[in-house]
């Protein structure tokens, strides 16, 4: 355990330079004290490390000093391969980048390594984007990456969803964002940050004017953020239904992940005839509309009221193109009775 800690310890001041011990203690999970022993302990094993004292001090090695110790175990190499995205590297411009870079970890590991490195390719891979999706179009998405990379303000023409439709905006693109299948860019616009689709990008010229990357902005923080927001602020309505057992398990598969897990977390007892009372989160009575209806039967409006007469007059109107014929009679619903 400490000859890892150590080891860590030696990387962390290659690859940052000078670090602090109190830096070190919170990297490494460990008390100042503890890093003041190892670094003695480098020390005396010839690792040529030293203390700058004052405030802006701390432990660096000697300029030059690289070591080729990696101190990768098994378990490293392997999360190493496996976190291999081809195809969104190539999305990004990077697919041959991304190759060479896994043929010279390859080189760089010791047979053992390679070899389940190896391994881990042939039996896992990821494939981000959703089912029965086309994958979008971003013809835009290198040049915003390497803006993003470039520190290069961008003028997009964006499309969205509200009028006017189309809109030019000058951003400072923070960065991108993979998403179920569908890219994101993150990007300053005046002195707020917002999220755009880089497949409604219309039109993109990357500008000669940089700007300068907040110091403290975190992307994954602030996707985190904005996504959580993102699907609270989605749901603003709520419908009260009453459905049968084996519908509320078929909203999984035909319902948004939010509506599918709102409405089974609030479902109630069945009763006799095998249906259940819930409320389901929706984005408006015309999505509530569209979404219920893909239930059929099986599932009853209670309210809105504007909502259950929409989903009456629907039925109604089917029921008028599809009238039965004569002498059959009206079958009940799937997983429980008609009510009457």
């Amino acid at each position: 355990m400490r000859a890892s800690r150590l080891v860590s310890l030696l990387l962390l001041l290659q690859a940052r330079g000078r670090m602090t011990a109190q830096e070190l203690a919170d990297e490494l999970e460990v008390s100042v004290r503890t890093v003041y022993r190892d670094v003695e302990s480098l020390g005396a094993a010839g690792v040529p490390v030293y203390a700058d004292r004052g405030p802006a001090g701390g432990y660096r090695l000697l300029g030059g000093y690289r070591t080729r110790l990696t101190g990768m175990t098994s378990g490293e190499a392997a999360a190493l391969f496996l976190a291999g995205m081809p195809g969104p590297a190539a999305d990004l411009g990077l697919g041959a980048v991304l190759t060479a870079a896994e043929l010279k970890l390859r080189a760089a590991l010791p047979a053992d390594l390679a070899e389940q490195g190896d391994r881990i390719r042939q039996r896992f891979h990821l494939d981000a984007p959703g089912w029965f999706r086309d994958p979008e179009s971003t013809p835009h998405l290198t040049a915003l990456a390497d803006a993003v990379w470039s520190e290069r303000l961008v003028e997009v023409r964006y499309q969205r969803w509200k009028r006017p439709r189309e809109v030019t905006r000058v951003l400072a693109p923070l960065g991108v964002v993979l998403k179920a299948g569908r890219w994101y860019l993150v990007a300053r616009a005046d002195t707020q940050v917002r999220t755009y689709r880089v497949a409604a990008v219309l039109a993109l010229t990357v500008l000669d004017e940089g700007f300068t990357r907040p110091a403290d902005f975190d992307l994954a923080a602030f996707w985190r953020e904005w996504t959580d927001r993102y699907e609270r602020g989605v749901y603003r309505d709520e419908a009260r239904i009453r459905v049968t057992v084996a519908a509320l398990e078929f909203m999984a598969y035909v319902f948004p992940p939010a509506m599918s897990r709102a409405a089974r977390a609030a479902a109630g007892e069945p009763d006799a005839d095998g249906w259940v009372r819930t409320t389901v989160p929706i984005e408006s009575v015309r999505h509530g509309h569209t979404e219920l209806l893909k239930l059929g039967a099986q599932v009853e409006v209670l309210a809105p009221a504007e909502l259950r007469e929409m989903v009456a007059a629907s039925a109604h109107a089917m029921a008028a193109l599809y009238p039965p014929a004569a002498g059959a009679s009206q079958a009940p619903a799937a997983g429980g009775s008609v009510r009457r």
